[in-house]
C-alpha cells in the first residue's frame, strides 16, 4: 500500500525554500507535466542528498520505537492494575 501523501502535488508558494526545491526537482527530473509530487522530491533527495533522508528516517524510527516502548509499558501497567482489581473483587466476594 502506497502512502497517498507521496502523490500530493507540491506548489511552491509557501516559502522560498519550497520554491527552490520544487524548481530544482522539476529541472532535475524534467517531468512531462509541471506537477511535482512529494515522491519526486524524495527520490531526488535520496539520490543527491541521502544523508539528509537517512537522518530523518533514523529520527523517525527512534521516535516510533520510543513510543512503542511507552505504549507497551502503559499497557503492562494497565494489565497489572486490572489483575489487582480482579483479585480484590474476587476476595471481596468470598
Amino acid at each position: 500500500m502506497k502512502n497517498p501523501d507521496l502523490l500530493k502535488e507540491i506548489t511552491p508558494t509557501e516559502s522560498e525554500l519550497k520554491e527552490i526545491i520544487v524548481n530544482y526537482v522539476g529541472n532535475t527530473i524534467t517531468p512531462d507535466t509541471e506537477e511535482i509530487t512529494v515522491e519526486d522530491i524524495i527520490n531526488v533527495f535520496a539520490e543527491q542528498f541521502p544523508e539528509f533522508l537517512l537522518a530523518l528516517a533514523e529520527e523517525n524510527w527512534i521516535n516510533g520505537y520510543t513510543q512503542a516502548m511507552t505504549d507497551t509499558r502503559s499497557w503492562e501497567v494497565t494489565r497489572e492494575q486490572e489483575d489487582v482489581n480482579k483479585r480484590i473483587h474476587t476476595e471481596q466476594e468470598t
